[in-house]
């Protein structure tokens, strides 16, 4: 039966991170939907995980993999694109926690012609390396512990308010303009393939898998809706990372260029 949904997760190495976020897709109530994972060149280690975990996993892995020669994450999103066999597309970073009803969320509030825009719960060092798989599997990462709550209070984890999953908070933030984070959208593959997917030329992390993007769909007139405090994930702790320069360089030249079909994508133009 052809899935509903495909939920893309992008991953390099982070074995760990990945097994809790895996623990949290097999939590999902909404089950009718396919898992690719978008792998930017992890090594063997990765590759055994994958195998020894889909023995017993309820849902079947397809591993997308490409050869490690640096950051190129839409690269290898645009690949995982064309393998999914749905028409409906979530995409996910593989050190983000789904909440139950994240995929739920995102099938219940899709839209034609739309884009669903999440947030994350951004949560602590000391929180994240005492997570357990058992946590997740029995839900604990959806309580907020006493001791989570004090990491916000002095800045070490943030948007816990995110975690809260209710329709009159969604409601509110429906109301201002809703922005794509590349770690939790969906979209319609229709609407992805028009624009030709996620330029190739970012080779560093920021705007390319989420500021780009919405650039060139706010050209065709898509509308960008917010499952804010409804489509829910647990962002787990590493450093920041920093856009390149490069990488500003490259979004200048597409706001010049002002076309939502980029050239180097799901397919070369150029």
């Amino acid at each position: 039966m052809k899935p509903d949904a495909s939920l893309i997760i992008s991953v390099y190495n982070k074995i760990r991170e990945f097994e809790l976020v895996l623990a949290g897709i097999n939590r999902q109530t909404y089950k009718r939907f396919e898992i690719i994972i978008a792998d930017d060149g992890s090594g063997i280690e990765m590759k055994q995980f994958i195998e020894n975990y889909r023995k017993d996993f309820r849902y079947e892995l397809k591993h997308i993999w490409q050869e490690d020669s640096g950051f190129r994450k839409n690269k290898i999103l645009n690949e995982a694109i064309k393998s999914s066999t749905s028409d409906y597309l979530i995409f996910i970073d593989g050190d983000c926690i789904p909440h139950k009803k994240f995929i739920e969320s995102h099938i219940e509030e899709k839209e034609h012609n739309s884009v669903l825009c999440g947030s994350r719960v951004m949560l602590s060092k000391r929180f994240t390396d005492i997570l357990s798989l058992n946590d997740v599997q029995n839900g604990k990462v959806e309580k907020y512990s006493l001791r989570l709550l004090l990491d916000a209070l002095k800045g070490r984890a943030s948007r816990l308010e995110d975690g809260i999953r209710n329709r009159l908070l969604l409601n509110i933030h429906r109301k201002k303009q809703a922005r794509i984070l590349g770690s939790n959208f969906s979209i319609e593959k229709s609407l992805i393939e028009e624009i030709n997917g996620f330029d190739e030329r970012y080779e560093g992390p920021g705007l390319g898998e989420d500021s780009d993007v919405e650039f060139r769909l706010s050209l065709l007139g898509v509308k960008f809706k917010s499952v804010r405090n409804y489509a829910i994930l647990y962002h787990l702790y590493h450093q920041k990372t920093m856009e390149l320069t490069d990488n500003w360089k490259i979004y200048n030249d597409t706001k010049q260029r002002n076309s939502p079909v980029c050239l180097n994508g799901l397919e070369n133009k150029c």
